[in-house]
């Protein structure tokens, strides 16, 4: 049956205050009693000690409401009411009265700095999101006319409409998201750089060509193109399989002219104003000179109503193989990356005689990846084929301008639990492991924990069994403060695995509802990131065998956790026993009657 006291105390606090002919924020007052009654789960506000009263203002109140600065005296005025009306009733002594007063006193500066910090990050976020947005529809961000346009005709739009443009970019936002990378120092890219037989290339045509004519295309004469390409070093076509590359000159040339290492206009060749840069002994002037060179070999964009040979296909998909590779957590053999290619290039371009097109294909893969190994950027890695560090480090830049979010491991060393915890969403195993140590390295036990368990009273089951993983990591000096939150509802079966775990004589065992319900909230946090059929089995691995399991199942739906039936569903669907499935789906039922009951109060 659902707990209906937040109508029935907000209510009286109603009645109470026009007694007193006293203002009161009937709104901001509801809220904070949902917050005590929804995220605290505690049964009504007279049961907030001075701890929980701090823990409503500095964790659940910023984690679950929207407010900004202006909003603080009007929440802290709403709270005081809600201790004056405690006090007034008798609904709590006066000393308790007069230690949550005291607390609200001693809170209310750090909740007014938190509430303001929490402010300007949310309105730094909506500002990137409405940047996005606009950029999406094409608007420059420089032009102040088109952005004051754009955001008048954004505000003009029903609410529902202006919701599921954001929800829509959000989710485009989400799925730019690529695993976090370790970097080389700048010092080791710069020197790679250095030894790149594209840098080596590039320096050698551009000191070659200095000043001269041009053709009315603003390209190498045909007897100059000759003379260039054996002074670069490119005597002779190259040749890989059946395939000859007699562009290789031609492709050059363009990277260096939109690069700026060379200029050409109007007729006439010049140095161009990133020459100097590529041949900088200063690393970063080096390593920003180099990028747009790069950029403009592997994003060429040859134009497909042009007519492309296969050697221009290849290079033109050439990105995705590149960011494949960034994603990868091994080594991919490259018969595995051509394959990749020629089914993606079947369904992009109409290749006419596949047969004959599918081995000029494969042949141009084999001349790149070859080029892309001179270049520095790919290397061999036993059978298979992977990015170099200067391969990694150029690869993120473009997809950072690209607008993806390119975590590098180490930058959450210095984050806010909760932005751990958001950002290890992304991460990898090992990868994980490293950020984590970083970050525990960075903190005290202490703190450590209790930000942690913070982010298990206010986030999300994912959140909350990421955070519980981290804290096991922390050692037994940070007992004081996992004592201190046993009492939390979405906290206290965590904290006993954490103190028995860590042989703490307050430690206990799991009674069967906990452990029921902590299954579920692992599941239900699985469910966030993963695919129903992979939380499943990754669940499955700690869970009991055969009738066990079909027991179990039989139980959970009588758990108090609002993602039972999801859980159940997955289970129903995805576990490999028929009548453990069965009896999951047969449960799933029940537990989605008993939640639908349960809000409308039966």
């Amino acid at each position: 049956m659902a707990d209906n006291w937040v109508e029935t105390i907000a209510g009286d606090l109603r009645r109470w205050a026009d007694e007193r002919d006293e203002a009161l924020d009937e709104q901001g007052t509801r809220i904070l009693l949902e917050l005590v009654r929804d995220e605290m789960g505690l049964p009504g506000p007279e049961a907030l000690t001075p701890e929980q009263l701090r823990e409503l203002l500095l964790g659940v109140f910023p984690e679950s409401v929207v407010a900004g600065r202006e909003d603080v005296p009007t929440v802290l005025e709403a709270l005081r009411r809600i201790v004056a009306y405690l006090d007034d009733t008798g609904a709590v002594t006066a000393e308790d009265a007069a230690a949550l007063k005291a607390e609200l006193d001693r809170t209310a500066p750090e909740f007014a700095d938190l509430v303001a910090e929490v402010d300007s990050e949310e309105r730094q976020a909506a500002a990137e999101v409405i940047g996005g947005l606009m950029q999406a529809d094409g608007v420059s961000l420089d032009d102040q006319d088109a952005v004051d346009a754009w955001v008048r005709e954004f505000e003009a739009l029903p609410e529902e409409e202006r919701y599921a443009r954001t929800e829509g970019y959000l989710r485009q936002a989400e799925e730019l998201v690529v695993p976090p990378v370790r970097l080389a120092p700048v010092a080791d890219l710069a020197d790679a750089v250095r030894h790149s037989r594209l840098t080596e290339n590039i320096l050698a045509l551009a000191e070659w060509t200095g000043e001269r004519a041009l053709t009315e295309h603003d390209t190498l004469t045909e007897a100059d193109a000759e003379a260039a390409a054996v002074a670069v070093g490119l005597r002779t076509p190259r040749r890989h399989g059946g395939l000859e590359d007699a562009g290789e000159l031609e492709r050059l040339w363009w990277a260096a002219v939109e690069a700026k290492v060379v200029a050409a206009e109007q007729g006439r060749a010049a140095p161009g104003p990133s020459l100097d840069g590529l041949r900088s002994g200063d690393d970063s002037t080096l390593l920003a000179a180099w990028l747009p060179l790069f950029e403009a070999l592997v994003v060429p964009g040859h134009d497909y109503a042009d007519g492309l040979d296969a050697v221009e296909l290849v290079q033109n998909e050439m990105t995705g193989v590149l960011i494949h590779l960034y994603e990868q957590e091994e080594p991919t053999e490259p018969e595995t990356l051509v394959d990749a290619l020629l089914e993606h290039v079947d369904e992009a371009y109409d290749l006419g005689d596949s047969e004959a097109m599918t081995a000029l294909v494969t042949d141009a893969f084999h001349l790149e990846l070859a080029t892309l190994g001179e270049w520095g950027v790919v290397e061999e890695a036993g059978e298979g084929r992977a990015l170099t560090p200067l391969g990694v480090w150029a690869v993120r830049e473009l997809l950072l301008a690209d607008g993806f979010n390119a975590p590098v491991i180490g930058e959450l060393a210095k984050a806010r639990a909760s932005d751990l915890i958001a950002g290890l969403t992304w991460y990898r195993p090992d990868a994980a492991d490293e950020e984590i140590d970083g970050w525990l390295a960075r903190h005290d036990p202490k703190d450590a924990a209790a930000d942690l368990l913070d982010v298990m009273r206010t986030g999300g089951p994912g959140a909350r069994n990421l955070a519980a993983a981290v804290l096991h990591r922390i050692g037994p000096e940070a007992a004081p403060v996992v004592r201190a939150a046993r009492e939390h509802p979405l906290v206290s079966p965590y904290a006993a695995l954490w103190l028995n775990a860590t042989g703490d004589p307050s430690g206990r065992e799991l009674a069967r509802e906990e452990y029921l319900w902590v299954f579920v909230d692992t599941v239900a946090g699985m469910l966030e990131t993963a695919e129903p059929d992979e939380a499943v089995e990754a669940a499955l691995a700690d869970a009991p065998p055969g009738a066990e399991m079909e027991e179990m199942v039989d139980e959970l739906w009588r758990t108090d956790h609002p993602g039972v039936p999801d859980v159940l569903e997955a289970l129903g669907a995805h576990h490999p026993d028929k009548a453990t499935a069965k009896a999951a789906r047969t449960a799933a039922y029940k537990a989605r009657s008993a939640h639908q009951a349960a809000r409308r109060g039966v």
